[in-house]
């Protein structure tokens, strides 16, 4: 017989939207008690839900947050796995998973299938007892643990790491290192992966497809089945979606606005607030002064504005868009859309041809597979939005054909090799504008820059991002880096490199170049350079 499982649930502090208000009160509606832990002070929260300390579970000291994105997915994760621990007959849930019937299970493992490759855990249930509970445990009970789920060349990197002093903490590895990617590692180790759900139970709707839930009229019966127990709603990305492309709701005759009909809750009451995102703790570095300088007059303590407070304001901003659809070019990181705003304005409306090479953060050059599911291309999402005319094209070594767009192609290359570059471009029309946000490595950048330089139009842009990081896995000894040989090309105008080779692919160029500057890593001229922009005579 099935145990009556209690929901336990995780929101920091502040306000919820509408979007948790409906995925709460669903597993109340669905007969469900609900636990729901924070940290701080909560507003909007539906009758009926049982309010709990997380520290308790989990001090909120030493709070752990992932480096790129500034989300608390790794408290979270680690937190998930304290509960199950601490509490009996509980099973966790996202606040973004809503149920549509009542959890049950006669073995207390409560976990469904995202896709072919992965089990999320969104939605958790291992009983106290289980082996891939306490393997989980004991992984990340080291935050400096080393993955062995990314593959042996990712392994001995962070391995070399550690044995110079200089260990790399979970969160500057992948997003996902201790929730879904842990999970479904241990699961698979222990066995217990045989408990787990189809996907049509907890994820019928797949990331890709998670705008359908906002489509009007859009029949469900493909995705949602009698045996679906939950929906995850991938709540980051919907509620920008919601902000964005919705006017702050959904449409009534939406699946997720019938929900929200279904169980009385009003957007108007808890609309949905964007929150700055974090600034990068190590954006701003130590200053050192050699003689004292006196403070300027002030008659008030001014704060740098955030840049969710900017949005909307002036022209269509790329930053905005980075921000909304999640890509590190935007404000939560690099910042290029700084710059790119300034490049890119008098392209926007004219019908160009734009490449981009490198697609979605996490492929072999973060030791995984180039055959990984791909879930997103948020920056190819931004450029088709940014550039309402332009054709997009897509250049990268796992597979993003998945992506249908009238006005996108994919193109999927291996960059390690010039001709694997020359093949893939050779049907391809000239671009205007060209970026290169491959793999990083020193070989791959400058290879893709002798072969598509001459498929530049003239006036055209060519850049290099992330030129101060370079892939242990990918990158060759002797290889000149590729930020050493364009300061060596505006010092001396010669290309200088190790390779003989390279050196002639590059000053063969020379002759077509118009300009080209070099900028640090957030525009600080005390940090490494970061990008580099190329204009075509």
């Amino acid at each position: 017989m099935s145990e009556n499982y209690t929901i336990g649930a995780l929101w920091m502090e502040g306000a919820l939207s509408f979007l948790e208000q409906l995925c709460l009160k669903s597993f109340i509606d669905a007969g469900h008690q609900v636990v729901l832990y924070h940290y701080g002070p909560l507003e909007n929260v539906p009758d009926g839900i049982t309010l709990a300390d997380a520290n308790d579970i989990m001090s909120r000291d030493n709070f752990l947050t992932h480096e790129r994105t500034g989300s608390p997915a790794l408290h979270s994760d680690l937190f998930r796995y304290k509960m199950l621990r601490s509490q009996r007959n509980m099973i966790w849930a996202d606040t973004d998973a809503y149920c549509m019937k009542r959890f049950e299970t006669q073995t207390g493992h409560f976990y469904g299938w995202e896709s072919k490759s992965h089990v999320n855990g969104g939605v958790l249930g291992l009983p106290h007892d289980s082996d891939t509970l306490q393997a989980l445990l004991d992984f990340t009970a080291d935050e400096f643990a080393i993955p062995p789920y990314y593959g042996p060349d990712y392994a001995a990197e962070l391995e070399q790491k550690r044995d110079a002093g200089d260990p790399v903490h979970a969160s500057e590895q992948p997003w996902g290192v201790w929730g879904p990617h842990a999970v479904t590692h241990f699961l698979h180790q222990t066995g217990e992966v045989r408990y787990a759900l189809p996907q049509e139970g907890l994820y019928p709707f797949t990331f890709k497809d998670r705008r359908l839930m906002l489509r009007r009229d859009f029949d469900t019966t493909g995705y949602i089945t009698k045996d679906t127990f939950s929906v995850h709603l991938y709540g980051r990305r919907m509620r920008a979606r919601l902000v964005e492309r919705e006017g702050g709701a959904p449409h009534p005759q939406s699946l997720l606005g019938k929900l929200l009909v279904k169980h009385g809750i009003d957007p108007a009451k808890a609309p949905i607030i964007r929150k700055p995102k974090p600034k990068d703790a190590k954006a701003v570095a130590p200053v050192k002064i050699k003689k004292p300088v006196p403070p300027l007059p002030v008659t008030s303590k001014i704060e740098p504005i955030p840049a969710a407070a900017k949005y909307g304001r002036g022209q269509v901003n790329l930053t905005d868009l980075a921000d909304a659809y999640g890509s590190d070019k935007g404000s939560s990181k690099h910042r290029y859309t700084e710059l790119y705003q300034m490049l890119f304005q008098p392209y926007r409306e004219p019908k160009i041809n734009f490449l981009e090479m490198g697609l979605q953060i996490g492929g072999p050059e973060h030791g995984n597979s180039e055959d990984r599911q791909t879930t997103d291309l948020p920056s190819v999402r931004m450029w088709l939005e940014y550039f309402p005319k332009a054709k997009i094209t897509g250049l990268d070594i796992s597979d993003f054909s998945w992506f249908v767009d009238k006005r996108f192609n994919f193109v999927r290359c291996d960059m390690d090799r010039r001709e694997n570059i020359a093949a893939a471009i050779k049907d391809q029309p000239e671009f205007d504008i060209i970026i290169d946000d491959a793999s990083h490595a020193s070989h791959h950048q400058q290879y893709a820059f002798i072969e598509l330089f001459p498929k530049l139009k003239s006036g055209g842009l060519y850049i290099i991002e992330d030129l101060r990081w370079q892939p242990a896995p990918y990158e060759r000894p002797g290889i000149t880096k590729t930020a050493d040989l364009i300061q060596g090309y505006l010092r001396d105008g010669v290309f200088t490199h190790g390779d003989a080779e390279i050196a002639d692919g590059f000053n063969a160029q020379r002759i077509d170049i118009s300009g080209c500057f070099m900028f640090q890593a957030l525009y600080d001229k005390k940090r490494k350079d970061q990008v580099a922009v190329f204009h075509k005579r």
